[in-house]
């Protein structure tokens, strides 16, 4: 009755204060497994790059009854008007459901996704659509939906309707509910799930008691009529967070004005339209005004400020840094990034952001060459007032941009004999973590056998260098210790790689790099493999050729690989496309296919595989170091992994739900042509056209 009692007083509040609402309705996880109120879902979708990280204990049993458990369940927003999820299920954390202590229970993993229809104005409602535990052997949890939501005083409204097998009806019919968030910090929910009434209640702690790393939400549900529940309250605790914080804070340039001249030639009546210029990710932006004639170059000048721009980049920790200039009063600048580990565009945007603050004619043409270890990755150029213009006032810089070597301005003249910070025998070492795991299996809710990696690179000469690399155990749940179920597939101490290599840039955009030497997977193997890549005039299509072959050490025989890969680089939207066909590491035939959605140097992925099975899952890769790195001394660097890649998949197609282990499985190497050239796949024209503001951000910061 108290709660009965407390129900319709919230009732009566919720129709008496609609002026106290919150300016917008949060977006929720619900219980389920997807954006919305308890059990039901609503039409709003996470935002692109949020994710939400959950845990509840209403565990549904096969559809048959509610009971204390566990939900885990991960979300995250890909792109504008996309959600997916994986969720957890499980009555228990460690119980052996082959055992009699795991007779009856329940420990199942399921993906789930919901799309809001474009095209549809906010002002007026949201539809979205979507689907629960989809594909996979046994599909406890199989549910489709359609829902329309109305937001409306501080209330969101929500009417829809489902499909599901569940014994206990629930999201199997008609469904409806409402939210009211009376304050930024308090919601109370009340829908009917098609089966049953439910009420809530939650509470957000604000993001600034968590220094605005994300927001921190509990939630009660304190009311239900169902006949299938074993409990009457329920309790759950979400976090949620941009994938990558700082370029969620990275906002867009306001446009500035540019005067231009209307008339042909200047008269008293001349007038000015002023002109708004932005940076666009749509095309290479245009700079309107007008440039003034070339001017002499200032000898004496030109070479005081060329010799402290050459210092100042050094400083910074920039390699093989070459600095000229010509009579024409061209600039030219070449060096390698090895402190912006992370993307190769913050390195472009401190020095671009140098060369403006220590060269003073407005009117020197700059040319800037990006390399690696020689090879010449993509080049710059602009003018130094314009450059100004945008640093100051935001003004579209008007940059080319093109990939490979630049063509070298005639009649140069370089500062000092060499080049600064030779990058030759100085070895790179990094640190990141080796983590095999498996998800939801009748052993555990979570499984892992966990190492620490190091891999560390030598340069020798122009595109050349050693690769080492190894591990030492940490760590290990109780499934992979030696003598336990998962041992063949823990990770060990183990040296595991001694590869000399070479890169060459090969005409028409092709490149190609061959690795000779010692690799131990299982087994100890020497050989050699060789990837060849071409790169389009634009970098938007990607093709890559990769083979390998192998001998046992100790055995008589041979292993091999052969894979080829095409890559679309969808800029403007943040994504790339992958796709992998052929012959893998463990003699599986097929094809992968892969959508990564890019969060500045983070992303997450949804990708397919089909060889011997078929299988699904989701990927995510953050960096694990420090945006700037420590510059490499003459002893070395030690820097975290700027690209940590970790999955989860689940078989589906089949009957059967047995685990699959390293299908597609090629060996991996820390040196490769999407490490050291391709800025991890992202290397285009317009990538740059399309991170104008990150170029200006990047040098406040660091200047």
């Amino acid at each position: 009755m108290l709660k009965a009692n407390t129900l319709i007083l919230g009732g009566l509040a919720t129709l008496c204060a609609p002026t106290f609402a919150a300016d917008k309705v949060t977006v929720y996880q619900s219980f389920s497994g997807y954006s919305g109120l308890i059990n039901t879902p609503n039409a709003s979708v996470l935002d692109k790059g949020m994710i939400d990280i959950g845990y509840n204990n209403q565990l549904d049993l096969r559809g048959v009854q509610y009971m204390d458990g566990h939900n885990f369940i991960f979300s995250a927003g890909l792109f504008d008007g996309l959600e997916v999820s994986g969720q957890i299920a499980s009555n228990s954390m460690h119980d052996n459901l082959f055992y009699s202590e795991g007779r009856g229970q329940i420990r199942d993993l399921s993906f789930n996704a919901k799309y809001q229809l474009p095209y549809i104005p906010k002002n007026w409602f949201s539809v979205a659509v979507g689907a629960k535990d989809i594909g996979g052997a046994a599909n406890n949890y199989e549910t489709y939906y359609a829902v329309a939501s109305k937001e409306l005083w501080g209330f969101r409204f929500s009417a829809g309707y489902s499909v599901s097998d569940r014994l206990s009806s629930q999201m199997d019919g008609p469904f409806a509910g409402v939210e009211w968030q009376p304050f930024e910090w308090f919601a109370l929910l009340a829908e009917h799930d098609a089966e049953a009434f439910n009420a809530a209640a939650r509470v957000t702690v604000p993001k600034k008691w968590l220094y605005d790393l994300g927001s921190l939400t509990f939630t009660s549900r304190f009311y239900s009529n169902s006949d299938f529940a074993e409990d009457d309250t329920y309790w759950g605790i979400n976090f949620s967070l941009p994938l990558s914080p700082r370029a969620a804070k990275i906002k867009q340039l306001e446009p500035a004005p540019v005067t231009v001249k209307t008339a042909a030639k200047p008269t008293a009546n001349a007038t000015s339209q002023v002109v708004y210029n932005s940076p666009s990710k749509a095309s290479k932006p245009a700079y309107t005004s007008t440039q003034a004639a070339p001017l002499p170059v200032n000898k004496k000048q030109m070479n005081t400020q060329a010799h402290a721009l050459k210092r100042a980049l050094a400083n910074d920790g920039f390699e093989n840094v070459l600095v000229g200039y010509n009579k024409q009063n061209q600039l030219i600048v070449k060096f390698e990034n090895a402190i912006f580990n992370q993307n190769d565009i913050d390195a472009l945007g401190l020095v671009l952001g140098r060369i403006a603050e220590y060269i003073d004619n407005e009117n020197t043409q700059f040319y800037v060459q990006l390399e690696k270890y020689e090879i010449a990755q993509f080049n710059v150029s602009g003018t130094i007032g314009n450059y100004n213009a945008f640093l100051a006032d935001n003004a579209n810089p008007d940059l080319n941009v093109n990939l490979g070597a630049m063509a070298m301005p005639a009649g140069i003249a370089w500062i000092g004999l060499t080049k600064a910070n030779n990058p030759y025998f100085k070895p790179r070492l990094t640190l990141s973590p080796a983590l095999t795991s498996s998800h939801a299996t009748e052993l555990g809710v979570l499984d892992y056998s966990l190492a620490l990696r190091a891999d560390v690179d030598i340069p020798l000469w122009k595109g050349a260098g050693i690769a080492l690399g190894g591990q030492v155990h940490v760590t290990d749940s109780d499934d992979y210790e030696e003598d336990a179920p998962f041992r063949n597939y823990r990770e060990e101490s183990d040296f595991d790689r001694a590869m000399f290599y070479q890169t060459f840039a090969l005409p028409w955009g092709f490149y190609n790099q061959t690795q000779l030497g010692y690799l131990k997977d299982r087994y100890d193997f020497m050989g050699i493999r060789n990837e060849t890549g071409w790169l389009s005039p634009e970098g938007r299509h990607k093709v890559t050729a990769d083979f390998g072959y192998f001998e046992y050490e100790d055995y008589n025989g041979s292993k091999e690989y052969q894979t080829i890969s095409y890559q679309y680089n969808w800029v403007e939207q943040d994504i790339t496309l992958h796709a992998t066909a052929g012959n893998f590491w463990y003699e599986d035939s097929g094809a992968r296919v892969e959508s990564r959605f890019w969060f500045g140097d983070s992303y997450l992925a949804v990708f397919a595989e089909d060889t011997d099975v078929q299988k699904v899952g989701l990927a995510f890769s953050i960096p694990l170091s420090p945006r700037k790195d420590m510059a490499v001394s003459k002893y070395g660097q030690v820097i975290g992994a700027p690209a940590w890649r970790h999955n989860v998949s689940t078989k589906v197609g089949d009957s059967d739900n047995y685990l699959s282990y390293n299908q597609t499985y090629v060996p991996a190497r820390a040196v490769n042509l999407d490490n050291t050239l391709f800025n991890q796949g992202r290397m285009s024209t317009q990538y740059v056209y399309s991170n104008l503001t990150r170029l200006k951000e990047v040098y406040v910061k660091y200047r």
